[in-house]
């Protein structure tokens, strides 16, 4: 058993042998065993055995499993016996399963064709870890290839609205309202003798969702992502208007109906005039409220407004102008890509000015915030 700078390496060839035999083990775990070998003394192999099983192991039944593994490795190791060291028979077979015959010392020489090569733990933890990872990682931190990956993953959230009970109705024995001229009409033309009663239920609709963008200054860091988003979302409900605003309110439900999301994305950054620009967050919902709110809030419209709150506009307005959207629509969330951030305080004045007229104020700045948003609006 080697104690030289290959004990790092060894380290981590061990744990991924642990790994291939169905055990748990971390990365976090292997660089607790490589701190752990400054207060072992590793010339003591029962003392250095006893160490890593401590910080490896969590199941009794996984112990016998251990010593055969440890035994084997690192003998092997200390014999340079690694190119015929065969764990198979340490496992059982599984369907399927891509079975590790050898384990071998990695140089410099062999790096990069170890790189290329196609070891499946290695490449489903990595996996694992990046999707983990970038469903945490904040919408302002995204580079090009991230922001390709974070599309997919988008596309994959459904988005489905609570629907709503209209006052229309239609026949179902299984509902509660008593069609009375149905029921007449059929017991008489059936004789009368017996009387069968025939049911009505409430139709149900899916509720309009309305969008409204904040594409200023203040929020171009994560721009680019949320209009990613207002596509994913308009993709998968049918009823759903888009609007972004600067320092006036521009509709882009036209453009992004476009199948390819690229040219979708294209088509409305051409539309608005005014991106990232200055911001006058009243105005723009004044607009809304006398332009288009009788056309898209009707049936019980569900609105999302993104933004950072900060505003230019007169503060008053937009109070004013919040109150009126909050009576005209069934929902009023107000998303804020700040309020990721635990240190953030609601301290600006148009926030503040809006937050008495919102049923929720929400994160928008991550992957996982979107998939709690769209729990909710489900």
């Amino acid at each position: 058993m080697k104690s030289d700078g290959n004990l790092l390496r060894n380290a981590v060839l061990f744990g991924r042998l642990l790994r291939s035999l169905g055990m748990n083990v971390t990365p976090t775990q292997v660089v607790d065993v490589v701190e752990s070998l400054n207060h072992i003394h590793i010339g003591n192999r029962s003392d250095f055995k006893d160490g890593l099983r401590a910080l490896l192991v969590h199941r009794h039944e996984q112990i016998p499993l251990f010593d055969q593994a440890f035994d084997l490795f690192w003998v092997a190791r200390s014999e340079n016996e690694l190119d015929s060291l065969d764990v198979g028979s340490l496992r059982p077979q599984r369907k399927q399963q891509p079975q590790i015959e050898k384990v071998k010392d990695i140089d410099e020489d062999q790096k990069g064709d170890a790189e290329e090569s196609d070891d499946p733990i290695r490449e489903t933890i990595q996996t694992y870890s990046d999707i983990d990872l970038l469903r945490q990682k904040d919408f302002a931190r995204l580079d090009e290839d991230e922001l390709a990956k974070m599309r997919k993953l988008m596309s994959a959230i459904s988005w489905q609205l609570k629907p709503r009970r209209t006052r229309r109705t239609e026949q179902d024995q299984r509902g509660t309202i008593l069609d009375l001229r149905r029921t007449i009409r059929h017991n008489i033309r059936h004789g009368g003798e017996i009387v069968n009663l025939l049911k009505r239920k409430r139709k149900v609709k899916r509720r309009p969702l309305v969008l409204i963008c904040d594409i200023s200054g203040s929020m171009e860091r994560y721009s680019r992502v949320l209009l990613q988003f207002i596509y994913m979302v308009s993709s998968h409900i049918d009823r759903v208007e888009s609007f972004v605003f600067g320092t006036r309110l521009t509709r882009i439900t036209r453009q992004l109906r476009h199948r390819d999301i690229n040219h979708a994305l294209s088509e409305a950054s051409r539309t608005v005039n005014d991106w990232a620009g200055g911001t006058r967050i009243g105005e723009s919902i004044r607009t809304f409220n006398y332009r288009w709110a009788r056309r898209v809030l009707n049936q019980g419209a569900v609105v999302l407004i993104i933004s950072d709150g900060w505003d230019r506009g007169d503060v008053e307005v937009l109070r004013t102008e919040m109150d009126r959207l909050h009576r005209s629509c069934y929902r009023l969330i107000w998303l804020n890509p700040l309020l990721g951030d635990e240190d953030y305080q609601p301290v600006v004045r148009g926030i503040q000015a809006a937050l008495p007229h919102v049923d929720d104020f929400l994160p928008v700045h991550n992957l996982a915030s979107l998939e709690q948003l769209a729990k909710l609006l489900a």
